[in-house]
């Protein structure tokens, strides 16, 4: 289903035309976790017939963010905020930044951030992607400062999403055992994998072979492969 602004940005088409693309943008969504790839396909025949249309901009650019196209999900994603007047998916351009391999431009959009009440889900993103950005430039301790604040600005606030916050706090493991400081990042890595229900990150895994062991002491799964495949980014591949 399409939400009521996108179905008012559609009325200025002729009618034909809005069917198509409410269609593509109908598909885009669908797809965009299982097949990132065929999203942006009809994102962008949703642009080749409503380029104009905000909406269809930020289709395009959130499903090219989704396949790793990351040139095009910034142009993109531009275009929808010169559209639509919005100051939305910063942390997303950011982090298409890094994936450019400019950091300090990472860095630099981030800083023009206007000021979001912490635990905000676009305040979170910007966390992580500042603090990835800050390992790209080898400031490994700076990462984990950033994320150690923001963890410390969202529990003395409140309304926090529950998601958020362990994204939040799973790149603060992360970037521990980036530095080095593996004891602490399996303490981190254990206490969030107590509390992800869901299995929402694999946590549990790097928390290494510890969180395998029965009541006795007793592996309880030797044949466990531990992940331990870097973050500190939106971007899974980072």
């Amino acid at each position: 289903m399409l939400e009521d602004a996108v179905r008012d940005e559609l009325s200025s088409l002729a009618h034909a035309n809005a069917t198509t693309v409410a269609g593509h943008l109908v598909a885009t969504g669908e797809y965009l976790d299982e097949d990132p790839g065929l999203a942006l396909a009809h994102a962008r025949a949703a642009r080749a017939s409503a380029s104009r249309l905000a909406c269809v901009r930020e289709a395009v650019g959130v499903a090219a963010y989704h396949a790793g196209e990351y040139a095009e999900a910034s142009r993109e994603l531009r275009a929808y905020r010169r559209l639509s007047g919005r100051a939305e998916y910063l942390a997303v351009l950011a982090d298409c930044e890094r994936a450019a391999g400019r950091p300090d431009a990472a860095l630099r959009l981030l800083a023009d951030a206007a000021p979001s009440h912490p635990g905000h889900s676009e305040w979170v993103e910007q966390q992580i992607v500042e603090a990835g950005a800050r390992r790209d430039l080898g400031e490994a301790s700076g990462a984990i400062l950033v994320l150690r604040d923001a963890l410390t600005a969202i529990r003395k606030g409140a309304g926090v999403d529950a998601d958020d916050l362990l994204r939040l706090r799973y790149a603060y493991a992360d970037g521990l055992e980036a530095a080095g400081r593996d004891e602490e990042a399996v303490a981190e890595f254990t206490a969030i994998a107590e509390s992800d229900d869901s299995e929402m990150t694999d946590a549990a895994q790097r928390a290494g072979p510890s969180r395998n062991k029965d009541k006795d002491g007793y592996d309880a799964d030797p044949d466990v492969d531990v992940d331990v495949d870097g973050a500190g980014s939106l971007r899974e591949d980072a």
